[in-house]
């Protein structure tokens, strides 16, 4: 486990039931070396006490926004000054709300706007006020000014309902402060092209061709690729998912439209990453109006779409190129015949259909294949996982050019 000695994180408590979670948080953050100052908002004292946060943390927790026993009676200044990271965990739905519109009434929304310190907010809420649009733009708007979403998971939530919502659990946020911490500038200046989410393939005006990818583990190598330092382009299929900061994003829909703007862009990549999940096959034709319902059956004609990967990794001088493979069944004999018939640098390979891993979830394990060796990434958040292999590649990387 890598350490957080010397690293000064101030931890904003905001009101919900998850704050329960966010003394174990702390607790974490401690065990690996983290000094961490607690601020709490006046109701998550409701469900905390700040005895608790104190005992944990081993120092008084700040609540007051002009507290007379703080350094000139300016409490906010001088802790947005003390932090190397800011993380709000739980971030309820109004405190999200108020950080996106600039409210400063009370010590944390204050210390938000007087750092110039890196933020970080893990959301937690009922899964309906996290999918209301009101939710979606204020972290959209977040996203946009460079605060990271570390979050939401899905699953049971205090209300009884299950979705997403849930803050991550206190390991995986401490790890996402690892990852944050551990940047090390290996990809600095690198152009990284990163392919992300589903195609769709138009059958009629209503209908298309798709699979379950959500592109979360796209976005998550496209955040940790600029992270280290890479200047990086996104091209993705449709998804809900907001731009991470510092990357270019250009939006497809087709296999044809992403292999179209992959190929204007590879021959000036150094590192192309392919973590779409690109549809095989297309309609071979598409009908202009929408097909009726006539017939007891019906026969759908398919063609070979592009093959994306393959054709970058066939370029002259191209770059670096990292594949995947996401398999039901023997997943390394599939992942290594598809690294060598491609003739790939790396690949990452992964199980689907597992509950709790892969498509259509938070977490994910991947199996990296390359020329002489290999490494297993086992289960993690699709934030910290993304770090991992950022990290695998770039050392893979500098190896080939060394």
């Amino acid at each position: 486990m890598q350490s957080l000695a010397n690293k000064r994180l101030l931890l904003g408590v905001t009101g919900g039931i998850a704050a329960y979670k966010s003394a174990d948080l702390v607790r974490r953050l401690k065990e690996i070396g983290a000094d961490v100052q607690v601020a709490m908002t006046p109701a998550a004292t409701h469900f905390v006490g700040p005895l608790t946060f104190q005992a944990v943390s081993g120092r008084p927790v700040r609540l007051e926004l002009l507290d007379p026993n703080a350094e000139a009676g300016m409490g906010h200044i001088e802790l947005a000054r003390w932090a190397d990271l800011l993380l709000i965990a739980p971030a309820s739905a109004d405190f999200i709300a108020r950080l996106a519109h600039g409210f400063a009434n009370d010590l944390l929304s204050t210390l938000c706007l007087a750092t110039d310190r890196p933020i970080a907010v893990a959301p937690a809420m009922n899964r309906l006020m996290w999918r209301n649009p009101a939710t979606r733009e204020n972290c959209r708007i977040l996203t946009q000014r460079g605060i990271r979403l570390w979050g939401p998971a899905a699953g049971e939530q205090a209300c009884g309902e299950v979705g997403e919502g849930r803050m991550l659990e206190p390991l995986q946020l401490r790890d996402a402060a690892i990852a944050h911490f551990t940047t090390d500038g290996s990809l600095r200046d690198l152009k990284v092209l990163i392919t992300a989410g589903p195609t769709r393939e138009d059958i009629d005006p209503v209908r298309f061709i798709s699979n379950r990818s959500t592109g979360r583990m796209g976005f998550a190598v496209a955040d940790a690729a600029a992270c280290a330092g890479a200047r990086v382009t996104l091209v993705s299929g449709p998804v809900s998912l907001p731009t991470p900061p510092d990357v270019e994003r250009i939006d497809v829909a087709s296999a044809q439209e992403m292999y179209d703007v992959v190929m204007s862009r590879a021959t000036a990549a150094d590192i192309f990453i392919a973590t779409a999940a690109v549809a095989d096959y297309r309609p071979a034709a598409r009908t202009e109006h929408k097909i009726k319902k006539t017939q007891e059956t019906f026969t759908l004609t398919l063609e070979r779409n592009p093959d994306i990967l393959a054709t970058v990794a066939a370029l002259d001088h191209g770059p670096f190129t990292v594949g995947f493979a996401a398999e039901t069944r023997n997943v390394l004999e599939y992942a290594e015949d598809k690294r060598r018939r491609k003739q790939l640098d790396m690949i990452a390979a992964n199980q689907v259909g597992v509950p709790g891993s892969g498509f259509e979830s938070e977490q994910n394990a991947l199996h990296v294949l390359w020329e002489g060796g290999e490494k297993v990434l086992p289960l993690a958040d699709k934030t910290q996982l993304g770090h991992e292999l950022i990290a695998l590649i770039a050392e893979r990387y500098h190896a080939r050019r060394h």
